[in-house]
């Protein structure tokens, strides 16, 4: 089994491709780094790095096991930061938004379990709309989202949520007057879009560019926020696929949500950046999940109202 400095020593250097470089990260010389490094090789019994006066570079048999350890070096890295905030006790200021009125009941669930747990840490919750959700997790604004899934690049709990999806047409749209539709019918009309700066992901699980058969989706207009996206699809330019949530949070008489029988269904959970994992934000995540349990359902099982 490796030491600890052993891993690191290889790892670093096989970073930096240059002993004195590393040896200047670890704070050792030159000449202990070369003294791991070849013990590490005559265990190993192949070389793992090839030396020139010039020139380090890392043999296939080095980046194999490169590729293996670092992120073995990640989780033991991971696991002595949550075994120092355990010790110090989770204190300090988390920071929670969420996306959409859908969410707010699990969230102060959340927040109220998490608090009761955890009385030294402050958390305080804010609103982000589609615009600004992900550009706020990446500069730090907020530590963790609870929005609907998928998020581009993200770390993610558990489903907290579990909805049925609907399709939102205009009353006056044919569609209107169906009990079900199948993703199909997205080849037949336009899709109104989200905006631009939305996680890819997402839209292709909401607004994909191809029915179940391959035919192209059109694409309707960009609205800037979804009450904006929602009024395009009133105005009759075009349909939006959504969860079932949006016919109780966004009841409207020029908008009709109609079942979407073959469509998976929507998860709605905590989103936050995999390198900013701390114990503030495992310990909310652990502490929504118990709050809620089971994932909350839409509505029971017999589907939506239409009345």
């Amino acid at each position: 089994m490796l030491e600890r400095h052993e891993l690191e020593t290889f790892l670093t250097l096989a970073e930096e491709m240059h002993f004195g470089r590393t040896a200047e990260r670890l704070g050792v010389t030159t000449g202990r780094v070369s003294h791991v490094i070849k013990k590490l090789e005559r265990r190993i019994g192949a070389p793992l790095f090839e030396r020139t006066s010039r020139v380090v570079r890392i043999t296939p048999i080095g980046r194999r096991l490169a590729d293996d350890l670092a992120p073995l070096a990640a989780q033991m890295d991971a696991a002595l930061r949550r075994a120092i905030s355990s010790g110090r006790g989770v204190t300090g200021r988390l920071r929670v938004a969420f996306l959409g009125e859908y969410v707010a009941p699990v969230l102060l669930k959340a927040v109220n379990l998490f608090t009761a747990r955890h009385p030294d840490c402050e958390v305080e919750v804010r609103e982000v709309q589609l615009y600004n959700s992900r550009a706020s997790l990446l500069d730090g604004s907020i530590d963790l989202l609870v929005a609907s899934f998928p998020f581009d690049g993200m770390a993610c709990g558990p489903a907290l949520m579990v909805e049925r999806r609907v399709l939102a047409v205009a009353a006056t749209n044919p569609l209107a007057e169906r009990e079900s539709v199948s993703l199909e019918a997205l080849g037949d009309h336009p899709v109104v879009q989200y905006p631009a700066v939305t996680s890819a992901e997402f839209k292709r699980d909401r607004t994909p560019e191809r029915t179940p058969s391959g035919r192209p989706v059109p694409k309707g207009p960009h609205g800037g926020t979804f009450s904006e996206m929602l009024s395009l699809v009133a105005l009759g330019r075009g349909v939006l696929p959504v969860g079932e949530l949006t016919e109780r949070y966004h009841p409207r008489p020029d908008i009709v949500y109609v079942p979407i029988h073959d469509a998976p269904p929507i998860e709605r959970g905590a989103i936050w950046p995999a390198a900013k994992t701390t114990a503030r934000v495992q310990e909310f995540v652990r502490a929504a999940t118990d709050a809620v349990v089971t994932p909350v359902a839409a509505v029971s099982p017999g589907g939506p109202g239409r009345g």
